[in-house]
C-alpha cells in the first residue's frame, strides 16, 4: 500500500528531537526516577476559576457545535487585550480562535505560502517550524543568529536572505529555545525590510507574558505592520493550559477570513466549554500571569546559579520564557550525545538544541517548569554527570571552563 509523501516531506530533525522526551516520559511512567526537563509544560494546575468556567459550561449543556472563528465574547476579550498592548484599536473581526499556537502556525503557513515561495526564519527556531512551513511546499531560508552574538539578530544577514521569491518571515519573540527578546532596533529593522519588500511577518508571541529582563515590544505595534503582521498567541504557557489546546491569530480581517475558511475544514470550531474557560483566562490575564512570572524568574535564577559554577559547561541566562540553553561543548560530547547520556546515566532529560537550528549545535535546552527542589536536584545531577566526563576534568585543570 502507498502513502502520500506529505508526512515524509515534513519529517526531519525537528520532529526526531522529541525522541528523547518520549523515552524519558515512558521511563518515568514505569516508575523510574526521571527528572523531565525536555518539554515546556508548566507544572502548575490551571487556575481553578478557569477550570470552573469550563465545568459550569458543561453542566449547562455546552457541548454542541460553535462558531468557526470562535465565540464573539472571547474574540472581543482578546481584541481588547491587544488593543492595549499594541496601542491601537482592534475589533473581534481581527481575531480568530484556534487550537493552540501550533495550529495557528500551521494555518498561517497554509494561508500565506505555496510551492516556489521562500520563507525566512530566524535560526535557531522552535523545532516544529520546519515541518509546519514545509507543509506549504515553501522553501525555508535560515538566517543564523550566532551563539557568539548571544543568539541575537544580525539585520544585515536578514536583509541578504531576502530574494524576489521571499513571501514571508516567521519567528518567535521571545525566542524558543534561546530566550532572547528582540529589542526595538531589531524589530524596526524587520519592519523596514517587510515594508520595503512587501512581506508578511508571522510572530509567535506565546512567551510575551514571561519576560524577566526589560520591557516587551511587539512588532505588530510598529507603523505599517498592522496590515502585514500576524501575531500568534496562546494560553498554554501563560495560564498553564497546555492541554486545553487554545490560542489565537491576530491579523487583518482579510487574513482572518482566509483562516476561517481553513478552520471550517480543519476543525469545524473549538469546544464551547473550552472557549468559556479561555474567556475567563483572557479577562484575568494580568491577575494570572504576574504571579507566574515571579515564580519562573526564581526558577530561572536557581538553574542559572546552580549550573554556572559547573566546570565544562556554560549557561546562557534567558531574558524570557521557560528554558535555559547550556553550552556543553567543553565536555567533549556532542549535544545529542550529552542529552542521551545525561538521560541514561543521570536520569535527567533535556533536548539537543541543535534540533532547533545549526547555531545551537553544542547546546542543550532544559526547561525550568518543575518546582525548585526538583530543579536543584536536576542541577546537582547535571553537575555530577559533567564532572565524570574526562574532557571536562581536563578543561578545569588547564584553566578552561
Amino acid at each position: 500500500m502507498r502513502f502520500s509523501p506529505f508526512v515524509e516531506r515534513i519529517a526531519g530533525q525537528g520532529v526526531a528531537a522529541w525522541d528523547i522526551h518520549h523515552a524519558a516520559f515512558q521511563a518515568a511512567s514505569q516508575g523510574e526516577d526521571i527528572i523531565i526537563l525536555s518539554v515546556g509544560d508548566p507544572d502548575f494546575a490551571t487556575p481553578s476559576f478557569i477550570t470552573d468556567a469550563a465545568v459550569n459550561a458543561l453542566h449547562m449543556g455546552d457541548s454542541h457545535y460553535t462558531e468557526i472563528p470562535g465565540r464573539p465574547a472571547l474574540r472581543k476579550a482578546v481584541a481588547a487585550r491587544y488593543s492595549n498592548t499594541l496601542d491601537r484599536p482592534l475589533t473581534a473581526d481581527q481575531v480568530i480562535i484556534v487550537a493552540g499556537a501550533q495550529n495557528a502556525l500551521f494555518i498561517s503557513s497554509l494561508c500565506l505560502l505555496e510551492a516556489g515561495d521562500e520563507v525566512v526564519v530566524l535560526d535557531p527556531m522552535y523545532v516544529t517550524y520546519e515541518a509546519t512551513l514545509k507543509a506549504s511546499g515553501a522553501t525555508l531560508v535560515r538566517v543564523p543568529c550566532s551563539a557568539q552574538s548571544g543568539f541575537r539578530l544580525d539585520p544585515q544577514l536578514l536583509a541578504a536572505a531576502i530574494t524576489p521569491r521571499t513571501r514571508a518571515m516567521f519567528f518567535s519573540n521571545p525566542n524558543n529555545p534561546t530566550g532572547v527578546v528582540l529589542n526595538p532596533q531589531e524589530l524596526q529593522a524587520i519592519a523596514d525590510l517587510a515594508i520595503a519588500h512587501d512581506l508578511w511577518v508571522v510572530v509567535d508571541e506565546v512567551y510575551e507574558s514571561l519576560v524577566f529582563d526589560g520591557q516587551y515590544h511587539s512588532l505588530a505595534a510598529l507603523p505599517g505592520m498592522a496590515e502585514r503582521c500576524i501575531v500568534i498567541g496562546s494560553l498554554s504557557k501563560s495560564h498553564a493550559m497546555t492541554g486545553w489546546r487554545i490560542g489565537w491569530l491576530i491579523a487583518a480581517p482579510q487574513m482572518v477570513k482566509h483562516a476561517e475558511t481553513l478552520m471550517l475544514s480543519m476543525l469545524y470550531g473549538l469546544p464551547g466549554f473550552v472557549m468559556e474557560a479561555a474567556t475567563a483566562a483572557v479577562l484575568a490575564h494580568d491577575q494570572v500571569t504576574e504571579g507566574m512570572l515571579e515564580i519562573y524568574r526564581r526558577r530561572r535564577d536557581l538553574v542559572v546559579a546552580g549550573l554556572s559554577a559547573c566546570p565544562g559547561i556554560e549557561v546562557q541566562a534567558p531574558q524570557a520564557g521557560m528554558f535555559v540553553l547550556v553550552d556543553v561543548r567543553g565536555t567533549g560530547l556532542s549535544s545529542l550525545e550529552f542529552a542521551w547520556r545525561l538521560f541514561r546515566e543521570a536520569g535527567v532529560s533535556v533536548l539537543d538544541a541543535a534540533a532547533f537550528g545549526e547555531p545551537a549545535q553544542g547546546f542543550v535546552r532544559l526547561s525550568f517548569t518543575l518546582g525548585e527542589e526538583r530543579l536543584a536536584e536536576a542541577c546537582r545531577r547535571i553537575t555530577q554527570f559533567v564532572a565524570n566526563q574526562p574532557r571536562a576534568v581536563n578543561a578545569v585543570s588547564l584553566g578552561f571552563s
